[in-house]
């Protein structure tokens, strides 16, 4: 990276607003969670709606440590891809499609989570480049294969221009054309994780693993 475009990073990250948009939902019914009690989850590659081609294995590397951290058990995402190639599901529509108890048995796995990527774009305007990432959850039930958990986050980097005049007009459109050019979807990908599986009332309860394992029941 020149020392231009690291310059210009440090204004656009100094001068932005990062916005968690969480869906609006209810709270969560965890009665069949609860009943399953999964101790492992795996992590399919992800369907990946928007046109950014890369999307799917930037998320996926997102994904883990806060499920883990959680208290489950997960799978590594890059054995799991290598182990479904292998199988003929080298396609995330198939693997989506293909049945959770098989997926399951193939890795003994007590749940599967599948992420779908709605949105993963930078939406440009001359003055001011917004950082979109949208994502859709479903942990389903390797023995079952019946809905234990879903969720839905959206997340937007949005700069702000606080500087009126030309040179501020002028500051505004170089740091949109950057955001254009090289947006980080990571740090939105991992608040979006953050805020799914975190998120009292909506989130993952504290899994086997967790120091707050079946301690947590008021929140979740």
């Amino acid at each position: 990276m020149t020392l231009l475009r690291r310059n210009a990073w440090v204004v656009l990250i100094s001068s932005c607003v990062l916005v968690g948009c969480a869906v609006p939902a209810k709270r969560s019914d965890y009665t069949a969670l609860r009943s399953e009690n999964p101790r492992s989850i795996l992590i399919v590659p992800a369907i990946n709606r928007s046109v950014e081609v890369n999307a799917a294995d930037y998320l996926l590397s997102t994904v883990s440590r806060p499920l883990a951290e959680k208290g489950y058990y997960v799978f590594p995402v890059h054995m799991v891809r290598s182990v479904l190639d292998d199988d003929g599901l080298s396609d995330a529509d198939l693997v989506h499609a293909n049945s959770p108890k098989r997926l399951g048995q193939l890795f003994g796995a007590d749940a599967v989570l599948y992420i779908t990527i709605e949105k993963w774009h930078a939406q440009y305007a001359v003055f001011s480049t917004a950082v979109v990432v949208e994502l859709s959850y479903i942990l389903k039930s390797a023995a079952t294969e019946q809905v234990l958990w879903k969720n839905q986050q959206k997340v937007v980097y949005q700069p702000q221009n606080n500087n009126s005049g030309l040179a501020g007009l002028i500051a505004a459109a170089i740091v949109a054309a950057i955001t254009r050019a090289a947006p980080n979807y990571i740090p939105l990908a991992q608040q979006a994780n953050q805020q799914a599986i975190y998120t009292k009332g909506s989130g993952l309860p504290a899994g086997p693993y967790n120091v707050f394992y079946k301690k947590d029941q008021e929140d979740f």
